[in-house]
C-alpha cells in the first residue's frame, strides 16, 4: 500500500510539471530535472529517469516516460526502490486550463518493487512528512492499468529471493472515492486471483476494506474478509475484521509494522480452520509407501516477527482432526514457537510445546506433549498411516529432530516416549488364534480375516528414541484371554518393526489374575516387516534350544485346556516323548501303558513330525530305550511313512484328532 502510495504521488507530480510546461512553455530541456525535483519534494525518494520522456497531443495530452527508478536517498545499496519499465498517461486537455488534471488512464509497463529482507528489526525511523497525492490537489486519475509487475523480496547475504511476479491489475477509482483492484498474479507455483474493494476518501481515517482471494494451492477454498484499516505512518492496523475461508467463517484484528524487519500482530478465532491445502492433500497421497522426501524451505521464518493466537472450534490438519483448539505462537529471530492447552482431540486432550528453530542451516525441531483419553485409532490413522491399536491412549512424548523433509524428521529423532492403550483391542488380529496358527505356518500380515481382532485391557510400553530407532524392552499387553509380554525396536524412518514377543493364553474364563497363570506359548514369537504389513513367525531357535521345555509347555497348555490331569492330552503327549526319545520318568506313557502301546501313536508322531518341521532341525531323534519299538525311519521334516501308519493302531485315531482340533484349531 505504501508503495503504491508512492507512485501515485509521483505520477501526480509528474503531470503538474507537465502541465505547467505545456502552459508557460518552458523548452523541453529543463523537463527532466523539473520532475525529478517535483517528484522528490512531493515523495522523499529520488526520481531517475534514465529513458526518454515524450509528450503527444493528438488526439489527447499523453504523457510517456521509459526507465523509471524511484529510491530512497538513504538506501545507498539499492535494496529498497522501485523501477518502472514504462509509464504512459492519457490527460484531458481541458482540465490543464482548470489547474486540475484529470488523466482518463495510466499505465505503468512492469514494474518491480524490491524489498529487503530483514533478519533483525532496526529502530524505528520517524515517518517521511511528504505530501500525499491528494495533499497536493493535482487532479484525479479514473483508471490505472498494471502490466507484468513483480515484487521481489531478497537478502543477497543469506542468498534468499522471495518473488511475485505476473501481477496484472485493473485499478478503477470512481467521483465518490470508491477504488477497485481486480487482477491475478502467481506466487512460485501458484497462481493467484484477487478483488480489493476500499474508500480512499481523505476525508475518513480508517479505510474499509474488502477483499477476496484465490489461491489454489495454498487455501482449499476462497477467502473472503472485511475490515477497516488505519495507517499510523509505516504501521497497518486493520480491525473489524471478519470473512471466511470457505465455510469457515473468522473474526479477530491484525496490525502490520513494515518500517523494517515486518512485524505481524494477529488474534483470530475460526470456527472451522482447515489446513489442507491442494499441494498437501495432493502429497500425502503416498504416504502408505512411507514419510515424503519432498524438501520444505523454512527460512522465511528469519525475515518477520510475529505474535499470534489462533483458536478455532475445529481444525482439520491433513487427515487429523481437533475440536477445539487454541494456539499460542511468537516468531523471533527465526524461531517459532507455539503451545497449546486443552487441544481436544478424539474425545481427550493434549498439551504441550513445538519449537522450530530455522535460524540457521537446516531447520531443527523439538517438541514435548501430553496425550490423555485420546482414542488412539483415529489419531494413529491420521498421523501415522497405523489402524491397528484402537482403545483410549494416554502417551508422554519428548522429542527433538532435525530436516527439511518428513523423511529426515522421522529418520534423525530422538527422546523418549510412554503409551498406553486401555479397554480397546487389536484390530485384524485373533492372538489365540495366531498362537495355534503358528504350530503349522508363518503369517504374513496381521490377519487374513479383518474382521478378526483381540481385546486388550492395557497395553503399555515405553521407548527410548535414538537416530529414528525407537527400542522397547517393557512391551506389555493384557486381555481378557491373552497375554503378551515382549521387546523390539521401531524403525520410525523406513515404519519398519522388529519384535521378539511371549505370546500367553488364559485357559479360563476368570480371565487375567485368577488362580489359573496364563500357559505360555513355549515358542517366542517374531514380529518382523512394515508396521502395516509384518510378517509373524516362530522363533525356531526357541525350539532347537531346548525342545524338552518346548514339550513341557505344551504339558502344560493340555492341563490348561483339558482339566489337571490333561485328559486324552497326556497320551499324545506320552508318545511324543516315546518318538523323541523322552520318555516320562516312570518309563509308562501318560495313560499307564507300555510306550508301544500308545493309543493314537500317529497323531503323536504327527506332532513330532510338526515340531521338527519347524526349522528342518538337523538335532537327531534320539534312540527309544532298549526293548520299545523304533519309529519307522524317514527324511527330517516329512510326515511318518504308510509302513509306519499301517503299524500304528487305528481305532482311536479319530478321538484324538478331534483333540488335536481342539489344542491347534485346526
Amino acid at each position: 500500500m505504501k508503495a503504491l502510495k508512492i507512485i501515485g504521488a509521483a505520477v501526480a507530480a509528474i503531470i503538474v510539471v507537465i502541465a505547467l510546461l505545456l502552459v508557460i512553455g518552458i523548452p523541453s530541456g529543463f523537463l527532466k530535472s523539473a520532475i525529478q525535483d517535483r517528484v522528490e519534494h512531493q515523495t522523499g525518494y529520488r526520481l531517475t529517469i534514465a529513458g526518454s520522456t515524450k509528450v503527444g497531443l493528438r488526439p489527447t495530452l499523453n504523457i510517456s516516460l521509459s526507465d523509471l527508478t524511484l529510491q530512497d536517498p538513504k538506501d545507498r545499496d539499492g535494496t529498497s526502490r522501485i523501477t518502472i519499465d514504462n509509464a504512459e498517461a492519457d490527460v484531458t486537455l481541458s482540465s490543464l486550463w482548470s489547474g486540475h488534471p484529470d488523466v482518463s488512464e495510466l499505465v505503468i509497463t512492469r514494474p518491480v518493487i524490491y524489498r529487503p529482507l530483514l533478519r533483525e528489526r532496526t529502530r524505528d525511523v520517524p515517518a517521511r512528512t511528504a505530501k500525499s497525492a491528494g495533499d497536493a490537489d493535482v487532479g484525479t486519475i479514473d483508471r490505472v492499468k498494471i502490466i507484468e509487475g513483480a515484487i521481489v523480496a531478497s537478502n543477497p547475504r543469506d542468498r534468499v529471493e522471495h518473488r511475485v511476479d505476473g501481477i496484472n491489475a485493473n485499478v478503477t477509482i470512481d467521483s465518490n472515492h470508491n477504488v477497485q483492484i481486480a487482477g491475478n498474479a502467481r506466487a512460485a507455483d501458484t497462481p493467484l486471483k484477487f478483488n480489493v474493494k476500499a474508500v480512499a476518501s481523505s476525508e475518513r481515517q480508517t479505510v474499509p476494506v474488502e477483499l477476496n482471494l484465490e489461491a489454489p494451492g495454498l487455501l482449499h477454498a476462497p477467502l473472503t474478509a472485511k475490515a477497516e484499516v488505519r495507517f499510523n505512518g509505516p504501521v497497518a492496523m486493520v480491525n473489524s475484521l471478519s470473512g471466511a475461508v470457505g465455510d469457515g467463517g473468522f473474526n479477530g484484528w491484525a496490525s502490520v509494522d513494515l518500517a523494517s524487519k515486518p512485524l505481524v500482530k494477529l488474534d483470530l478465532d475460526f470456527q472451522r480452520l482447515d489446513l489442507s491445502s491442494t499441494k498437501a492433500t495432493a502429497s500425502a497421497a503416498p504416504a502408505q509407501q512411507g514419510w515424503s522426501d519432498a524438501p520444505f524451505n523454512l527460512t522465511g521464518l528469519n525475515y518477520v516477527d510475529a505474535q499470534m493466537r489462533l483458536s478455532a472450534n475445529q481444525l482439520d490438519l491433513g487427515d487429523a482432526h481437533f475440536a477445539p483448539v487454541a494456539v499460542d505462537a511468537t516468531l523471533a529471530g527465526g524461531v517459532l514457537k507455539a503451545s497449546f492447552s486443552n487441544l481436544g482431540a478424539y474425545g481427550g486432550q493434549a498439551n504441550g510445546e513445538v519449537i522450530v528453530d530455522a535460524s540457521s542451516g537446516s531447520p531443527t525441531y523439538a517438541m514435548h506433549c501430553d496425550i490423555v483419553g485420546v482414542r488412539a485409532l483415529p489419531l494413529l490413522s491420521s498421523v501415522a498411516d497405523f489402524d491397528k491399536i484402537d482403545g483410549k491412549m494416554m502417551a508422554k512424548i519428548a522429542a527433538r529432530s532435525a530436516g527439511d523433509s518428513q523423511h529426515a524428521i522421522m529418520a534423525g529423532m530422538s527422546g523418549t516416549a510412554f503409551l498406553v492403550f486401555q479397554d480397546g483391542q487389536i484390530r485384524g488380529l485373533n492372538v489365540a488364534q495366531m498362537i495355534r496358527s503358528l504350530t503349522a505356518s508363518p503369517l504374513s500380515g496381521w490377519q487374513e480375516q479383518e474382521q478378526q481382532s483381540t481385546d486388550l485391557t492395557q497395553l503399555s510400553s515405553s521407548f527410548k528414541i535414538d537416530r529414528g530407532q525407537a527400542v522397547t524392552t517393557d512391551l506389555n499387553l493384557v486381555g481378557p484371554l491373552v497375554k503378551v509380554t515382549g521387546a523390539g525396536t521401531i524403525d520410525l524412518g523406513t515404519r519398519m518393526i522388529g519384535f521378539r514377543v511371549e505370546p500367553k493364553l488364559v485357559m479360563t474364563t476368570e480371565g487375567q489374575g485368577r488362580t489359573s497363570d496364563p500357559v505360555g506359548f513355549g515358542i517366542p514369537v517374531m514380529l518382523e516387516g512394515p508396521w502395516s504389513h509384518p510378517r509373524i513367525y516362530p522363533d525356531m531357535q526357541g525350539i532347537l534350544d531346548d525342545p524338552d521345555a518346548a514339550y513341557a509347555k505344551l504339558r502344560e497348555m493340555g492341563k490348561g485346556l483339558f482339566g489337571a490331569d490333561g485328559g486324552g492330552l497326556g497320551g499324545i503327549l506320552g508318545g511324543l516323548s516315546a518318538l523323541t526319545g523322552n520318555p516320562p520318568a516312570n518309563g509308562n506313557n501318560a495313560t499307564g501303558g507300555n510306550n508301544n502301546d500308545v493309543p493314537g501313536g500317529n497323531i503323536a508322531g504327527t506332532i513330532g513330525s510338526l515340531l521338527k518341521g519347524f526349522g528342518n532341525s538337523s538335532r537327531s531323534i534320539p534312540a527309544p530305550p532298549a526293548g520299545q519299538a523304533s519309529p519307522p525311519s524317514q527324511a527330517p521334516g516329512q510326515p511318518p511313512s504308510d509302513q509306519a501308519q499301517s503299524d500304528t493302531p487305528q481305532q482311536d485315531s479319530q478321538p484324538m484328532n478331534d483333540v488335536l482340533r481342539q489344542l491347534f484349531n485346526r
